[in-house]
């Protein structure tokens, strides 16, 4: 059987495809090697995957994630995989930028983008990413992902910045205090998901104009930073993964075409498409 996993910082797509070609979805946390060493890792499978999969054999594993950028952090998911499934013939751990653009592009030659809890870009043709932009994770980049949308909302609710009609509708549900806030930034673990848990309040006041310059502008800052520097972006089309992407699809193709970019595929996850990369 083979098992294929779509993981970013806060959760994990995971397809269990069987000999006869059934396909079984599956849900986990998510995993990041730069935040959780092997044995936090195993821990977490076996709790929270295995007994989703009922003892099935498992010989071959393909995982895409966020943080596995290379070889000096891939072996941290890499050998919990082994401790987890220690039959695997093989276990193949890449960045989740290429499993977005395997799902995205097939064998295409593409732009592709990830609009998720992070966000990244890279150009992509014949199965591989020909070209990328190094990440700098959440505090150094990350600009237009949900992590990124979601601290911009709480910077201007505490410095004041929000419209009256906003800043007391956030006030309402969130009841937000700077204690608790710092707290979330600086001591917690995964503060990318944090802020971007704020980002449905965004989704739910899409007609507000201060929601619309914000969430326009965060995506017009994405394309100047990520996009624009390929020489390609004016003649491949550009692809978007990711549940932000997916849930502002309507700004993001506006701000697509105000930058003279030939929109592409928007998946909100890239699973499904990868499982028949794999078929292939």
């Amino acid at each position: 059987m083979m098992l294929i996993a779509d993981s970013g910082s806060t959760k994990t797509d995971w397809r269990l495809v069987a000999a006869n070609g059934t396909v079984q979805t599956l849900h986990t946390d998510g995993f990041n090697p730069y935040y959780q060493t092997t044995e936090t890792i195993i821990d977490r499978l076996r709790l929270q995957l295995l007994p989703q999969i009922n003892g099935a054999a498992v010989q071959n594993v393909f995982f895409y994630g966020t943080g596995c950028i290379g070889p000096t952090v891939n072996y941290i998911v890499a050998d919990a995989l082994k401790g987890v499934f220690p039959n695997l013939l093989t276990v193949d751990v890449n960045s989740d930028m290429l499993g977005a653009a395997r799902g995205a592009a097939g064998q295409e030659a593409a732009i592709v983008c990830i609009l998720g809890t992070g966000a990244n870009a890279c150009c992509y043709a014949d199965g591989q990413i020909t070209r990328g932009i190094q990440s700098l994770g959440f505090w150094l980049g990350d600009e237009g992902s949900g992590g990124y949308l979601g601290k911009t909302l709480v910077r201007d609710y505490f410095q004041e910045r929000l419209p009256d009609d906003l800043r007391a509708a956030f006030h309402e549900r969130y009841s937000l205090d700077r204690a608790t806030l710092l707290e979330n930034a600086y001591q917690k673990p995964f503060p990318n998901r944090y802020f971007a848990s704020f980002t449905p309040f965004l989704t739910e006041h899409l007609a507000h104009p201060y929601v619309v310059i914000l969430v326009k502008e965060a995506f017009r800052l994405f394309l100047t930073i990520y996009v624009r520097r390929f020489p390609e972006a004016g003649e491949w089309p550009v692809h978007f993964v990711g549940s932000i992407a997916y849930y502002f699809a309507d700004q993001l193709s506006q701000v697509v075409a105000e930058e003279g970019m030939t929109m592409g595929r928007i998946l909100k996850a890239p699973a499904e498409r990868l499982v028949e990369f794999h078929r292939l």
